[in-house]
């Protein structure tokens, strides 16, 4: 490794990886000078100062606890990188608008964010998706994503129960003349996806977004899987929750069932996954 330190805060302490200008060093120290002074050199002391001076530079990384899995660093995005990101989002105009009104509304967190959606619009144009579902649309962002990549021909289904939430996602499906793409369903999801399945559309649907009670997580993925055809997709949100899956403190309900589905997706051979962390984190899910 070279002269640059890997490190992450946590309150007042600084983790550091086992090795740093060929010293071996513990797992945690206190992050003052002072204190490290007693382990490495003073040229590992300074080495450390012209780190702190110059972070502003630098976003942090972290490498996996498990020594087994090497030290490979992953970068951990920040304000500033996440601002970078977004720069280099190709949202289009009504997008950006209708993002921009929603952020004014009550509940607008539980929106996708900008590179999630675009995330979501290049596997539907990967896959040639003609048939899609979304659990979960509230003012329509992402569903209008996935709208403005679909076929002429495209069909997609948006599943929410907040009617005041649909009319705005239906404005913005008119101004942007997709609205004759959307299948618009006010009510519980759960009960949309059954009268799918019971109208024969089993195995029918190319692509499929789930974002709602995280609590029916499963129940929405074993309905999914009965109308998503062989091959097809079914993507999860918020499989992360703001990092208290990894966290045994955190036991709520809503954790508890997002952890539960993530381990029951982990034994799954019914599908292929790939846990992504983009936004909350999103797990793709490829029917076999």
């Amino acid at each position: 490794m070279s002269n640059r330190m890997v490190l992450s805060y946590t309150n007042s302490f600084a983790l550091f990886r086992p090795k740093f200008n060929g010293h071996f060093i513990p797992s945690i120290y206190h992050s003052d000078v002072l204190s490290l002074t007693r382990h490495v050199s003073s040229t590992t002391a300074l080495s450390f100062c012209q780190l702190q001076a110059s972070k502003h530079h630098d976003s942090a990384v972290t490498v996996a606890s498990d020594v087994r899995y090497g030290s490979k660093q992953i970068i951990s995005v920040d304000s500033t990188l996440y601002d970078y990101i977004l720069t280099n989002v190709r949202e289009p105009k009504i997008l950006r608008e209708l993002r921009e009104e929603t952020a004014t509304m009550r509940g607008s967190q539980m929106q996708v964010s900008p590179d999630q959606a675009q995330l979501l619009a290049m596997l539907v144009q990967i896959l040639g998706a003609k048939r899609c579902i979304e659990v979960g649309t509230y003012t329509g962002y992402s569903s209008l994503a996935v709208a403005l990549v679909l076929p002429e021909g495209g069909h997609l289904v948006a599943c929410d129960r907040d009617g005041k939430a649909i009319e705005v996602a239906k404005r913005y499906y008119d101004r942007a003349g997709v609205s004759h793409k959307v299948d618009v369903r006010h009510g519980l999801a759960a009960d949309t996806l059954k009268s799918l399945i019971q109208n024969g559309e089993s195995c029918r649907y190319d692509f499929a977004f789930v974002d709602a009670e995280k609590k029916m997580y499963q129940e929405y993925f074993e309905l999914l899987l009965q109308l998503v055809r062989v091959g097809g997709l079914i993507v999860v949100d918020n499989v992360l929750w703001h990092g208290r899956v990894s966290d045994p403190l955190v036991n709520d309900s809503k954790t508890l069932s997002i952890r539960n589905f993530n381990e029951n997706l982990m034994k799954d051979n019914r599908v292929d996954i790939s846990m992504v962390p983009i936004g909350d984190g999103m797990t793709i899910c490829r029917k076999r």
